[in-house]
């Protein structure tokens, strides 16, 4: 029940966080993740789910703690040890054990003890979603550590083109508001002088026709 919180707190904060390239993978991760918790806790499968969070967790808590080395702290030698580890971690969990131990066991061993069913399909279907988005991770923290290796990397890999895509938006943005100001001061002159050099005028011309009368009087 603490996971399903915790995961339902980050589905609610998904849509004010900061957007990256796998935006819409951490939305199905989230999604498939709370079906699985919800679907093991009522259907009473405690020890798969048990074993599905602990092999997901195990490596989340190295990622989270190089996180608050690196932006936290400034540590850097500590954040990229600890993402060495979490990489290799993250690797042989997810891509090895979990495939190997956790999916097998639910998709083929499990048909000696009982039948197929509704369940059956939709907890593996599910546990295969979230295989696919571990290869697709993992494919990411392959080329941070290349480029750790190559003494290149110098921050998240998915949010290189968010973040520059984002920051050329907000340029193109500033400089569009920029030009339409000037634009808009530039017309307001314009209106300003134009309007001042009508009263100007009507008051030349009124003086003139003041000036006319009172000589003709005179």
């Amino acid at each position: 029940m603490l996971e399903l919180g915790f995961y339902g707190s980050l589905l609610l904060r998904i849509s004010v966080d900061v957007k990256r390239k796998d935006f819409k993978e951490q939305v199905i991760h989230h999604l498939a993740t709370i079906f699985l918790l919800s679907f093991s806790y009522c259907a009473n499968y405690i020890r798969i789910g048990t074993l599905v969070m602990l092999l997901h967790d195990s490596s989340d808590i190295l990622l989270e703690s190089a996180k608050m080395f690196n932006y936290g702290t400034g540590w850097r030698k500590t954040c990229d040890s600890l993402f060495v580890v979490f990489a290799v971690v993250f690797l042989v969990t997810r891509l090895v054990i979990f495939p190997s131990r956790i999916i097998r066991t639910t998709l083929l061993l499990s048909m000696e003890v009982f039948e197929p069913f509704t369940g059956y399909y939709l907890f593996n279907v599910l546990l295969m979603v979230l295989q696919a988005l571990h290869i697709f991770w993992a494919g990411l923290i392959l080329r941070m550590v290349y480029k750790f290796l190559k003494g290149k990397l110098e921050k998240d890999e998915r949010s290189d083109e968010e973040s520059e895509a984002d920051v050329e938006e907000d340029d193109k943005g500033k400089e569009k508001k920029m030009d339409q100001g000037d634009c808009y001061c530039e017309k307001s002159k314009e209106n300003l002088n134009s309007k001042l050099s009508m009263l100007t005028n009507s008051c030349v011309l009124n003086n003139l026709t003041h000036h006319r009368s009172s000589v003709a009087n005179t």
